[in-house]
């Protein structure tokens, strides 16, 4: 199937002679950006060569014109049972972060990687030489627009305006990515109001496939998967990524700017760029405390994020659900800001019983990739089975006929939904306040099926970084690791770090200062199984009891006993009345000496091997007199 379908242009109306070699602008006035902006579109346009310039606005007229186009196309198909939402399949070749293939290139190594042990594959982030990473660039991107519109889009990381808030510009010639951008970020020109003398995040993305087309175009949807890089510059400040349109790999705003670029930022300015969600809690008094987590991506922090508490007087409002930014303001308190503008979430698994308030938010102006479409226009995933009629038809996300009971499955294992932030029913009327909101907590978790207990508390701030820098999790479908396998995910941040993880352990412990309130740090573990591999807790809407017992140790509540690994509940201090099941306290909170011997052996030797001399010595030290409390028991 060839891709030559023409792309949506407004009427042409300038023609830039001089600066662009005649290229013309199909939409916007180049003359009216910021001239660093406009010296930066000048150089890529040189280097990829579009056919035409069109510079983004945000607008829902824009939106409609890209939609138009693209359903015309056949890469959107509209689902026609709710209100403006749409279904992308992709390429089978492109369906997620390709880690593999993701670098970070600054002149020296171990600015970028830490000291791994000799004849160790580091896993925390991958280096390039800047001349063999130049090498790579210039074997991709000469030409790559060429036949294809080149997309300026401007966008703010955050409230636009907040002192907490950054601006990127990502040119892209692909103009689902545009529809994405438009729900995952700010995208407006009011965002040059606020650049003046400020850098801004160069973010350029092109699918690798200049017309005419010599690679198969599959669902409508070009890519060019056997050329893929996705290339971090965290000194200039840039990321350039080619040959994916898929999610993380190619809406830079995500992980690799707001994780990957703004962790460099935040290390440079003083503050935190971290993988974590920003929730709410108030309790029956009325009491309101911010929180924020940490988990590996598919762990389940959307559905934290959104969680519908079981117990009766509790109110959970939800301020992000993927990415934290926060900063300690002049009176020393820890202030946050969900970056993002809309949801990117995992959408098998999501249904009305394990995140109502995700379900809600999706049901108009939602993009859906890779899922299933039912015969009457509605998605489907594992996980809904219960919502739709057994014998609907369904056309899986691989274009097959399909019902449920048959084999296989129906929709990608990392298929997502892309909405925006604002249509959750308990977004917090403060998500977009430009001083962020106040965090008391830091939680920390991953699937741990045994040993784990359900909730912990660290000893101190030094305590919590060294729990947090130990995180285990199984792997998930997001990545393109197979199986389930229990994995390292320090600070659920492997895939996302920016800069050496030792010199951010010690940005982490140097961020403790005289002045500071510095949060609680948490550990849970809602996957623990018994010997039957059944789950020890029930999950979902009744994490909020644990939430509650995390919110009174804020409070200073005397609930806790000393354990090797942190102080534990004392027993009977989670609310436990009205639960369907009894649990088994003794168990979900029991510590079996050797497994943590093995475990605790098992993390010092994965900091010395994949950290080396760049592990704070506080660290090891804390890790070693874990280990020694175990061998006295």
């Amino acid at each position: 199937m060839s891709d030559n379908e023409e792309e949506p242009f407004m009427e042409v109306h300038e023609i830039v002679t001089q600066k662009l070699g005649h290229i013309p602008v199909a939409k916007g006035d180049f003359k009216k950006l910021p001239s660093k902006v406009q010296k930066w579109v000048i150089h890529s346009v040189n280097i990829c060569q579009p056919r035409a310039i069109y510079i983004c606005d945000g607008s829902k007229p824009e939106a409609d014109e890209v939609t138009h186009k693209l359903l015309e196309r056949g890469t959107l198909t509209k689902l026609t049972k709710y209100e403006e939402c749409y279904l992308c399949r992709t390429d089978p070749s492109d369906v997620a972060r390709v880690e593999s293939k993701t670098w970070i290139t600054t002149p020296e190594k171990y600015d970028t990687v830490p000291h791994v042990r000799e004849g160790v594959k580091g896993i925390l982030g991958q280096w390039m030489s800047p001349h063999d990473m130049k090498k790579e660039i210039d074997e991709r991107f000469p030409g790559c627009m060429k036949g294809r519109t080149m997309y300026v889009i401007p966008f703010s990381m955050g409230p636009i305006g907040s002192p907490l808030s950054k601006i990127g510009v990502q040119l892209t010639d692909s103009n689902y990515v545009l529809l994405c951008m438009r729900i995952m970020t700010r995208v407006s020109p009011r965002v040059f109001e606020f650049m003046g003398d400020h850098d801004f995040v160069k973010c350029l993305h092109s699918v690798g496939c200049p017309r005419p087309v010599e690679r198969k175009v599959i669902n409508h949807w070009p890519c060019n998967p056997d050329n893929v890089i996705i290339a971090h510059f965290p000194e200039e400040r840039k990321v350039k990524s080619y040959g994916s349109g898929y999610g993380g790999n190619s809406l830079l705003g995500k992980k690799c700017f707001a994780l990957r670029i703004a962790s460099v930022i935040a290390r440079d300015e003083g503050w935190m760029a971290e993988h974590m969600l920003i929730m709410s809690v108030t309790d029956p008094n009325g009491k309101e405390t911010f929180i924020a987590a940490a988990f590996p991506s598919a762990c389940g922090k959307t559905n934290l994020a959104m969680i519908q508490p079981t117990l009766p007087g509790y109110k959970v409002q939800c301020v992000g659900d993927d990415i934290a930014w926060m900063r300690f303001n002049s009176k020393g308190q820890l202030r946050g800001i969900n970056p993002e503008n809309g949801f990117f979430g995992v959408a098998p698994g999501t249904n009305f019983k394990t995140n109502p308030n995700a379900m809600r938010s999706f049901q108009k102006n939602s993009i859906f990739t890779n899922v299933a479409e039912t015969a009457d226009g509605g998605y489907f995933w594992e996980g809904l089975e219960d919502e739709i009629d057994k014998n609907m038809s369904i056309t899986t996300w691989l274009n097959q006929e399909w019902r449920i009971g048959k084999a296989g499955t129906a929709a990608h294992p990392n298929a997502r939904f892309t909405c925006p932030a604002s249509q959750c029913p308990i977004m917090h009327p403060k998500w977009e306040d430009p001083e962020g909101v106040p965090i008391s907590a830091l939680i920390f978790g991953g699937r741990r099926p045994t040993g784990v207990p359900l909730v912990l508390e660290s000893f101190s701030w030094e305590h919590g970084v060294m729990i947090g820098a130990c995180v285990k999790s199984e792997s998930t479908a997001a990545a393109e690791h197979k199986g389930k396998k229990i994995m390292h995910d320090p600070m659920a941040m492997r895939p996302f770090m920016g800069y050496n993880f030792g010199k951010y352990l010690d940005h982490w412990l140097s961020l403790k200062k005289d002045g500071r309130q510095m949060p609680k740090i948490f550990h849970v573990n809602w996957f623990r199984v018994d010997e039957h591999g059944k789950f020890l807790w029930p999950g979902f809407g009744e994490n909020i009891r644990v939430l509650d017992w995390i919110i009174q140790r804020c409070q200073g509540k005397d609930i806790a006993v000393k354990s090797p690994i942190g102080y534990l509940p004392k027993k009977g201090s989670i609310k436990m009345e009205g639960l369907k099941d009894p649990v088994n306290w003794d168990e979900l909170f029991s510590l079996p000496k050797h497994y943590w011997l093995d475990d605790t052996h098992e993390s010092t030797r994965f900091l010395e091997d994949q950290v080396g001399c760049d592990v704070p010595e506080v660290i090891m030290k804390l890790l070693k007199e874990q280990e020694e409390s175990f061998k006295k028991m």
